[in-house]
């Protein structure tokens, strides 16, 4: 293949890098877009960026679409938070375009909501009494529309892919966002090894915030003494995934996957492993063993956090990391996955049973 052109691709990266360590973050949004989809990346604590390849790839690196297996894929995933009252939701499909430069395009849909909010603005009559039939119910969403494509450069082991990105974001009536964002990735597989490279939001994603209150509501907001929301823009600063795995085949029926990602925000300090004021580094680890391809087990450690211990006669700093297992079986051209994700004390109590189907629509097409 043509070197110069993945040197220019890696210059690209990086330069965007160095322009965004001088930048100073204003603000970040969009929060829902960094929980992730698939209940395989979940059991890996995300250390997915290097090896995905299936339709899950579309979120976490484009360009591991262009493995896919079959001309047509399929995957949902469905996840609750807080006994279900947070529900979030993913949908995608690609289609392969070119079996030859393994071209694939495809489209995902994610929605993370709250449903059926009471709304007690107009719970009083005029006379001051309270009617309870006045309450009516509202929804909080979060909503992203990805599209993909994916490829191969040339006849390499470098694959290349990016998303396009819209967000909608509502409150109800009271509050809509719209925003736009695009991402780039890359991956290298050579024998057992693999690399893997994502910039998300390279370009700043800008979600622009439109308030619609009634002269009733903001009446209500001025009595209750709360401040009137204004227009404004949230900004999502880039971040940089890199990852790296080797696959260790044991035997002829067992391999062994380990798998390591570091993602780089730029959003200013975090609570992470390794922080400044500029940027942060959020190292995970994941580890999957299949037998046969058709039934596997995985493990991952992600979210290294520090935090403060108040018990005792002394307040004491402590780590925490996240534990994630999982589980994944093949049944034919159907693969189910499941996940036990948010086990660290980062979220104490709130363990997430994640489950995620995937769907070759046709048979293998190639070896």
């Amino acid at each position: 293949m043509n070197k110069t052109k993945i040197v220019s691709f890696l210059y690209f990266f990086l330069g965007i890098f160095g322009a965004l360590l001088g930048q100073s973050a204003k603000s970040y949004s969009n929060e829902f877009l960094a929980i992730g989809v698939g209940a395989r990346a979940h059991g890996m604590g995300g250390a997915v960026v290097s090896t995905v390849s299936d339709i899950n790839a579309g979120y976490w690196n484009p360009a591991g679409l262009s493995q896919l297996e079959s001309p047509l894929e399929v995957g949902v995933m469905h996840a609750e938070w807080f006994a279900g009252i947070v529900k979030y939701d993913h949908f995608s499909i690609a289609k392969q375009l070119n079996a030859k430069n393994k071209s694939v395009a495809g489209i995902s849909i994610i929605r993370m909501g709250v449903d059926n909010i009471p709304n007690t603005l107009q719970i009083r009559e005029a006379d001051g009494s309270i009617n309870y039939d006045l309450i009516s119910s509202f929804s909080v969403a979060d909503y992203a529309f990805i599209g993909h494509y994916a490829q191969q450069l040339a006849e390499s082991p470098w694959t290349i892919g990016g998303n396009v990105k819209v967000i909608h974001r509502s409150i109800g009536e009271f509050s809509k966002a719209w925003g736009f964002g695009l991402d780039l990735g890359l991956q290298y597989r050579k024998n057992n090894f693999r690399f893997g490279l994502m910039g998300r939001d390279i370009t700043s994603t800008y979600n622009a915030w439109k308030h619609s209150l009634t002269e009733e509501e903001r009446n209500v907001f001025n009595a209750t003494g709360n401040s009137l929301p204004d227009n404004s823009i949230e900004l999502t600063m880039p971040s940089i995934i890199t990852g790296i795995a080797y696959n260790f085949l044991l035997g002829e029926n067992y391999n062994l996957l380990v798998a390591s990602d570091i993602r780089i925000t730029t959003d200013g300090q975090r609570n992470t492993l390794i922080s400044s004021s500029k940027i942060s580094v959020d190292p995970a680890l994941g580890i999957e063993s299949f037998y046969k391809n058709l039934v596997g087990l995985r493990m991952g450690i992600n979210n290294a956090q520090r935090y403060i211990d108040n018990f005792g006669l002394e307040a004491k700093q402590r780590w925490t990391l996240q534990p994630n297992f999982g589980l994944g079986i093949q049944i034919k051209n159907v693969k189910i996955d499941y996940a036990i994700a948010n086990l660290g004390n980062s979220i104490v109590g709130q363990l997430s049973h994640i489950f995620s189907v995937k769907m070759n629509i046709f048979p293998k097409i190639r070896e």
